[in-house]
């Protein structure tokens, strides 16, 4: 082998070797950085753009793929402590050419954090009903998805601006009384008894406190490699008393229930889907909706935590499309008649 061909190969090698070791040492060192090229080439990939919108000095961070059409807008409000990319494994699964909206709650990501901001649930209905029209998606009703917390502000949203959504769909939503106490209360309970309320569960700040909240979410067992874990810890710790400060607020008597003395309002045809085995909120807040909101369709997914979104995207995607599918249906045919 001549000498040219020799150097041919030892610049073929490194070059190769350089972006390999990166990626090594950035897992290793700074896992928190992957995490986010991570979300970074998934939103890429699944044709969704960023952008920011404004409503006087407040900004909200927003994600979105396609344009308003004929069929509704999707408009979809994560959980606590979450952000808009959440929402990535679910529009996997959805067509192209929907117009989606995934946005960062108030103070999550890259919408405004501020300590004079109102972030009780119906604080936060408000500051969404603010990013809805300052996007003009209420120029015709759209559909509106949340989970979690996001599904309390949600179906407080539908029931105080019931013009501007045409279907709703709450996934595991908080805001219901429960005739079952769910693990994660009676380990809140615990911890007031023992007078240790900083530790809450959906706060972690260590490796260790992620996995645990990762099994207290999650019916399937992901596993994550202990990088990854600290990767996770790293990207919240920054927020983590922001997040201490919000939970509270929602969790006060003034939000606890918001969303149970708001449902008798829902006039939107509504869609439920709940994890049967969710360890946060428990699954019996399902009937609690279906008795209380007229037209109400529930669905529980078996072998499913709390993190159903997650669990269970292609599942999810699916009953979405089929409820507004239903629900064309359903409006085609009062047309005709």
């Amino acid at each position: 082998m001549d000498l040219d061909m020799l150097n041919m190969f030892v610049i073929a090698g490194g070059t190769l070797a350089i972006p390999i070791l990166a990626f090594v040492a950035s897992f290793l060192l700074w896992p928190s950085a992957l995490i986010r090229i991570y979300y970074w080439y998934w939103r890429r990939a699944l044709g969704m753009q960023v952008r920011y919108a404004n409503y006087d000095d407040y900004q909200f961070c927003y994600s979105y793929r396609g344009r308003p059409g004929y069929r509704p807008s999707i408009l979809m409000l994560h959980g606590f402590s979450a952000h808009k990319d959440m929402w990535l494994s679910i529009v996997k699964f959805l067509p192209k050419n929907l117009h989606l909206v995934c946005v960062d709650m108030p103070g999550h990501e890259g919408t405004t954090r501020s300590d004079l901001d109102d972030y009780s649930i119906s604080g936060q209905a408000k500051r969404i009903h603010q990013f809805v029209e300052c996007i003009k998606l209420n120029r015709k009703p759209f559909h509106l998805v949340g989970t979690s917390m996001g599904g309390n502000v949600a179906g407080v949203y539908a029931a105080q601006y019931p013009e501007d959504v045409c279907s709703l769909t709450l996934i595991c939503p908080a805001g219901l009384p429960s005739t079952t106490d769910s693990k994660f209360i009676k380990q809140l309970r615990e911890l007031q008894e023992s007078k240790c309320i900083d530790r809450i569960p959906l706060i972690p700040s260590t490796p260790e406190e992620m996995a645990d909240m990762l099994k207290l979410c999650s019916y399937v067992r992901f596993k994550v490699p202990q990088q990854i874990l600290q990767g996770l810890v790293d990207v919240r710790i920054p927020h983590n008393e922001f997040y201490r400060k919000l939970f509270l607020e929602i969790v006060d008597e003034k939000s606890r229930h918001s969303l149970h003395e708001n449902m008798s309002k829902i006039k939107a045809p509504t869609q439920v889907i709940w994890g049967k085995q969710d360890q946060v909120l428990d699954v019996s807040g399902a009937s609690v909706l279906a008795s209380a909101v007229p037209d109400c369709h529930v669905y529980i997914l078996e072998n499913c935590g709390h993190s159903v979104v997650v669990e269970r995207p292609r599942k999810t995607a699916n009953l979405i499309l089929e409820f507004l599918a239903l629900l064309h249906s359903i409006d085609n045919n009062k047309k005709q008649a």
